[in-house]
């Protein structure tokens, strides 16, 4: 079992900056594969960026040049950093986990607005 807890989430306006982190549990978090992905009402839950255990990394094409997802093996985190956003970013942003299943955190909010 993999626990996640994220922190970061706020309020900031358009062309703003956040910085999401992911802390998961467990003493391999450098096999996970690690991502994001974010949820606004009435839609489904979709990919925002993925890391691999080995370090490769893709994003949904609306964040590409905007966001960078990252990991730091030895703190068992995973971090998103997201710059120059927009109203349309504002979600529930969740952490994510694979290994041998999938893990997911409890969710953090961002809202982007002036």
């Amino acid at each position: 079992q993999v626990q996640l807890v994220e922190s970061g989430g706020g309020l900031v306006q358009p062309g703003g900056s956040l910085r999401l982190s992911c802390a998961a549990s467990g003493t391999i978090f450098r096999l996970y594969a690690m991502g994001w992905y974010r949820q606004t009402p009435g839609k489904q839950r979709e990919l925002v960026a993925r890391i691999t255990s080995g370090g490769n990394t893709n994003y949904a094409d609306s964040v590409k040049g905007r966001f960078t997802i990252s990991r730091d093996n030895a703190k068992n985190t995973v971090h998103l950093q997201m710059n120059s956003l927009k109203p349309e970013d504002t979600a529930v942003y969740y952490c994510y986990a694979n290994y041998r299943g999938d893990y997911w955190g409890q969710g953090t909010q961002v809202t982007v607005s002036s």
